[in-house]
């Protein structure tokens, strides 16, 4: 249906007379990150199946080969693959909007991995204070773009933060890509208090979008003026008394903004119920937020839900990408395999999310975790070996 296998050979690489097809790597890559094998050196181990002659046509590389190769694709091509994803669910009418009917795109940053011993050209650092003495210590991070559809999440593109540049920065640079790739896909960007910078607000003004960050004491001014007038201005109940809401819009206290902001502030109350000593706990929070969304175009509901669905980058994007697809393990050392490897997990994600709740019938997915299905996938390999997995001697 979505014949992502035409774009995945069209991936190129930097060499002059390859030996080994980048169409071969690719898919073997495409195939790890599916399987949720972990490594290359996995990968490696699983060369004697019959799947890989019928999938690559011939024999899988070697570990070290998948790598080195890996080092000279061209990000673009996983980028294009990507983007024709998103063209192909959007013409089948399989990106149906929120509730509230706006589709949001979601910045946030990752760290993909720490060390003490190695480091790349793209490598950030920092010092680390330990009892033994200061530490260099090396690392990569990255911005990842997420859009939010009503019932799974679509992961659009990633950008690597510079050395010396911040996240906002890099950010924008992801953003200034996305608007030619997908210009019409979203309508607000959000992003957590980070993001409440005029930077990325005057960006969302001078492209047509809106924007929306969690407020905290950074923007004191801004912060001060809305609590005072939060107090005076009688509040909006909703969810049967769990939601306290007030929404002022108007606010001229940040003037490196274009125009003036709007800011909404939601008490929250909800009971838990603990298991230890089987007692019912009252929980609650504060939560305001900033945006350019005016109130005729996003009710104050709306603006609570958008900003408390900004997790779902956290919960549907990192928390499944570094726990169940093993994007954070260093396939290897340098910065543009890293983030080829990334996006290959992007893909592989939105791959199997796009099957089990699109493809899937509702049967299926009530009978069967997400987690079972992809056990089932890695299952392809083990079913074709040829003479058996290697058995440890007696």
């Amino acid at each position: 249906m979505l014949h992502w296998e035409e774009l995945l050979d069209a991936i190129t690489d930097a060499r002059r007379r390859p030996q080994i097809s980048t169409s071969t790597v690719m898919r073997a890559v495409a195939v790890m990150f599916l399987s949720r094998l972990g490594s290359l050196n996995a990968l490696g181990a699983s060369r004697a199946s019959r799947f890989w002659s019928g999938w690559l046509g011939g024999a899988m590389p070697s570990p070290d080969t998948l790598g080195r190769i890996c080092d000279l694709v061209r990000a673009e091509g996983v980028r294009n693959l990507l983007q024709d994803l998103y063209a192909r669910l959007k013409r089948q009418k399989a990106l149906d909007p929120p509730a509230h009917g706006l589709m949001a795109l979601t910045l946030d940053g990752h760290e993909t991995h720490a060390t003490f011993h190695r480091h790349c050209d793209g490598c950030l650092s920092r010092t680390i204070h330990t009892a033994k003495g200061d530490r260099i210590q090396y690392y990569h991070r990255l911005v990842v773009a997420q859009l939010s559809a009503r019932d799974y999440c679509l992961l659009l593109d990633a950008e690597p933060i510079r050395p010396g540049e911040d996240e906002v920065g890099a950010g924008i640079r992801l953003l200034e890509r996305l608007i030619i790739a997908y210009p019409r896909a979203f309508e607000v960007v959000r992003g957590d208090a980070l993001y409440a910078d005029s930077r990325f607000f005057n960006w969302a003004l001078e492209h047509g979008k809106d924007a929306l960050a969690v407020l905290k004491d950074d923007r004191r001014d801004l912060l001060t003026d809305a609590r005072a007038l939060f107090e005076q201005a009688p509040a909006v109940v909703m969810e049967d008394g769990r939601y306290r809401c007030w929404d002022i819009a108007g606010f001229t206290t940040w003037p490196q903004v274009k125009q003036p902001v709007r800011v909404v502030r939601s008490q929250e109350t909800r009971t838990v119920h603990r298991q230890l000593d089987d007692q019912d706990e009252v929980q609650s929070s504060d939560w305001i937020w900033v945006t350019t969304r005016s109130p005729h175009r996003a009710p104050t509901r709306a603006v609570v839900q958008l900003g408390h669905a900004r997790w779902g980058i956290e919960n549907q994007g990192f928390n499944e990408l570094v726990n169940r697809w093993h994007a954070d393990h260093v396939y290897k050392h340098s910065s543009q395999a890293m983030l080829v490897f990334w996006l290959m997990a992007m893909v592989s994600l939105n791959l199997f999310l796009t099957f089990y709740h699109r493809n899937l019938k509702p049967a299926a997915r009530k009978a069967a975790t997400m987690l079972h299905i992809s056990r089932l996938i890695a299952a392809e390999l083990y079913i074709g070996w040829q003479d058996g997995p290697a058995r440890a001697p007696p």
